[in-house]
């Protein structure tokens, strides 16, 4: 999808903010919900086109056309639609839960690639770049260039114990 629709096509990595106070406050249930709750906006603001996983934990990737016949705007408003679907209350049985998510975007036009994993790699340094706001961030061409240990960024939980995949 990504090589065939370069020019209108985005990679975004979604990580869900304070999750973990989430589950100690409210109960892995409730962490259930929000985990179930984010996969379902993400995969209906991807449509029936774009590509939704859970990378692990509260960790998502999505890949989608945003039509961008509108221009920059397009892509702006249809990224701001996201983060409001993410913002979104979960509702509990305990009733609704606020939750955030800080998200990075790697757009292949604008980077001038379209292979998948520095696409991910660049979300993910963006994404990262973004958790103290809470927002979206975009990818830039020097953060393609960022090391990686076993295919995650550098400096990341679990890649300092690895030389290399098992």
């Amino acid at each position: 999808m990504v090589n065939r629709h370069r020019n209108d096509s985005v990679v975004c990595l979604v990580d869900l903010d304070h999750f973990k106070g989430l589950n100690d406050e409210h109960g892995h249930a409730v962490g259930d919900l929000a985990l179930a709750a984010t996969g379902e906006r993400l995969a209906r603001w991807a449509g029936p086109c774009g590509v939704v996983g859970r990378l692990g934990g509260d960790e998502f990737a999505v890949a989608t056309r945003v039509e961008s016949r509108g221009g920059e705007d397009t892509v702006e408003e249809r990224l701001d639609q996201l983060m409001g679907m993410l913002r979104d209350p979960v509702l509990t049985e305990a009733g609704p839960i606020c939750i955030s998510a800080s998200v990075g975007v790697a757009a292949p036009a604008y980077l001038g690639i379209s292979a998948l994993p520095p696409l991910l790699r660049g979300a993910d340094v963006s994404m990262y770049r973004t958790k103290r706001t809470g927002d979206y961030g975009w990818a830039e061409i020097e953060d393609l260039k960022t090391a990686t240990v076993n295919g995650r960024r550098a400096g990341r939980r679990g890649t300092h114990t690895l030389a290399r995949a098992a």
